[in-house]
């Protein structure tokens, strides 16, 4: 069963309103990052040849896409308790890729942070400890959740090394999302990629080569963090097929790009 016309018609919506709020808001966010980016250190400087481009390019640009998720969820997403875990444990993701972004931080403190906002999520959502569910994980629930979240949020960070590539990973495994969602009646999972798929898209056209503005760890651990909760909510949580395949395939390129990069690190004697 397939959801009715007016769901449809409001995941439209959040998706439209996502992508105009993005799309207007990244000029804004270029100019103001323009004048404030150089002045904290929030550029990225072409300083060797894993840079394709060839002049200092602001980031934080990922603040757009937040914007316009944000607001679109506020409007069309009802807020329980679950999805009020998952705004917040955002807006701390959110906070540590701009402070990642303007002073280079440390590997150790920001995977704390984003174990901290994995907790807040996995801690405000009661779906987690149902006995419904196919898979109970009992026990192991709360870490293997969080894992599972820092995982792909550093993942699609990682990814985000080509013009265009992190977003457009995010754009096309949050519509993929959506259009299963559609398809099992999980109207609130596909109206919460509806608003992440609009502000992606939103904001491909000043990211696409030659691009004019990054979205920095801002945008790309955002973007790996909503992917990562809303696939351990929803339609994946009473589908036990759909939640071990959808997600892998949808998200596994940026996992195996990260074991790889792990592997290599390893076989240099570097820190993983």
């Amino acid at each position: 069963m397939t959801l009715e016309l007016p769901v449809i018609a409001r995941v439209a919506a959040a998706l439209v309103v996502a992508l105009l709020i993005s799309f207007i808001s990244t000029p804004v966010v270029k100019s103001i990052a323009q004048r404030v980016a150089f002045k904290v250190g929030a550029v990225d400087v072409p300083k060797d040849n894993r840079r394709m481009h060839d002049h200092p390019i602001p980031r934080m640009g990922g603040l757009a896409i937040f914007l316009g998720f944000l607001l679109s969820a506020l409007i069309f997403v009802p807020m329980d308790q679950a999805n009020r875990g998952m705004l917040l444990g955002a807006v701390v993701i959110v906070i540590l890729g701009i402070f990642d972004d303007i002073y280079a931080l440390p590997a150790l403190p920001k995977l704390l942070v984003q174990i901290g906002a994995a907790l807040i999520e996995v801690l405000s959502n009661p779906n987690l400890f149902s006995e419904n569910p196919y898979w109970n994980l009992g026990s192991l629930a709360i870490p293997l959740s969080v894992i599972w979240i820092v995982a792909i949020t550093n993942a699609v960070n990682l990814i985000d090394g080509l013009d265009g590539l992190a977003v457009g990973v995010a754009t096309i495994s949050s519509l993929t999302m959506l259009v299963i969602a559609m398809l099992v009646s999980e109207g609130m999972v596909a109206l919460m990629m509806a608003a992440l798929a609009g502000g992606c898209i939103g904001f491909i056209p000043y990211n696409m080569n030659p691009a004019k503005i990054f979205m920095g760890d801002t945008g790309s651990t955002f973007l790996g963090f909503i992917l990562a909760v809303v696939s351990i909510q929803g339609l994946f949580k009473f589908y036990t097929i759909i939640s071990f395949a959808v997600p892998f395939l949808m998200l596994g390129l940026p996992l195996f790009d990260t074991c790889f990069a792990i592997l290599r690190r390893l076989s240099k004697g570097q820190s993983p």
